[in-house]
This record gives C-alpha cells, structure tokens and sequence, in this order.
C-alpha cells in the first residue's frame, strides 16, 4: 500500500484496535441470529475490550480539511438499533442516573441500549469502511474523528450499555431461545459479513 510503517495508522494498537472495531460491527450486524443471553453475553465482553482499545490508540491529529464520504446511512443504523431493540425485547430500556438532563430533575432517564450501540455502530464501522482503504491521510482521518468521538460521545454510550448489560446479564437463563432469533438474516448483511478478509488483512499488517 506503500504506507511508512511508522505511521501511527499502522502502529500495533491501531491494528488491534481496527480488528476489535471491525469484530463489533460485524456482530452487531448479525444481532438477529442471536439469542438474548448469547448477545448480552457476547457485549459484556467486547465492550471493555474496545474500550481498552480505545485508550491505547496512539495521538494523530485530524486533518481540518477531512470531509469523508460516511458508509454507515440511517438506514443502517436504525436497522441495527431496531434488531438490537428486537432481541433485547423489555430489557432494551433502562434508567440511566448519569445523564446531562439529570441536572433538571431528580427522576432517572429512561434510555435505550439499542441505542447506545447503535451509535457506537454508527463510530466504528465509518471508521472501518474508511480505514480499509488504506491510504494513509484517509487512515489518519478516520483514526483521529473516531478517537475524538471516543471522547466525545461513544465512549460515555459504552459505559452506559456495559453497565446495562452488565445488570441484565445476571437475571437472563442461559437456555433462554428468543422468539426473534432466526437462522438466516433476513436484512442481508449491511456490509461487513463476518469480517473473514479484513481480519486476514490486519493480521498481514500486525
């Protein structure tokens, strides 16, 4: 790709952060074929490790002129939120005490993981979709936009889900089938299948 290796972009903690990016998208994207517990058993694992992730991701600074061409439409977005809100059923809202509008009230906001996920989705996958193309002011770019909306808005989605989940997990039977799960994916994949080549890409790089 005629990348210098010492570009952040290809630094070791970019890479894994990449492949931990790329493994939520892709089974976000396959929310449907889950059971309850095999998702919520599945997040409560992925998401502290993005968030570890995350952190370790070295500094790059954005371009100011980096105006990309977004994947992840509204369509795919409120498909993966609507499948999340699917499979989680009732358990989908949760109060959330640590919120901006708390300031105002004493009563605890109603919120959603569905939609906590959803915009991490929203985050990740623009970055995987511009990080696989593999030029390098592309790569900085999208590196840079994602860390700051790590800062900004996804990451305080993460810690709410996870704790969310966390909650849910404990009171969720590990037989539990969910009516909604389906063996074959109705939507079609929103672009990441199972993530097969790209993960065979960034281990060439690692």
């Amino acid at each position: 790709m005629g990348l210098n290796e010492n570009n952040p972009v290809l630094q070791k903690n970019t890479l894994e952060f990449a492949a931990v990016a790329l493994e939520y998208c892709a089974f976000i994207e396959q929310t449907q074929q889950q059971s309850k517990a095999m998702f919520v058993d599945r997040m409560t694992k992925l998401l502290p490790l993005l968030y570890m992730r995350t952190l370790l991701l070295p500094e790059v600074e954005e371009a100011a002129d980096f105006f990309p061409e977004y994947a992840i439409t509204e369509f795919m977005y409120d498909s993966v939120k609507s499948h999340v809100s699917s499979v989680l059923g009732e358990d989908d809202a949760y109060l959330e005490t640590v919120h901006p509008d708390m300031q105002y009230s004493d009563t605890p906001i109603a919120s959603f993981i569905s939609e906590q996920l959803a915009d991490i989705y929203q985050d990740l996958g623009n970055f995987v979709a511009l990080y696989r193309q593999g030029e390098e002011e592309i790569m900085e770019g999208a590196l840079a936009q994602c860390k700051q909306n790590f800062d900004d808005v996804w990451g305080q989605c993460l810690v709410n889900a996870l704790r969310a989940l966390h909650m849910l997990r404990g009171t969720i039977d590990e037989t539990e089938t969910d009516e909604n799960t389906a063996a074959h994916n109705p939507w079609g994949n929103l672009g990441y299948d199972d993530g097969e080549d790209d993960r065979e890409e960034l281990n060439g790089w690692l």
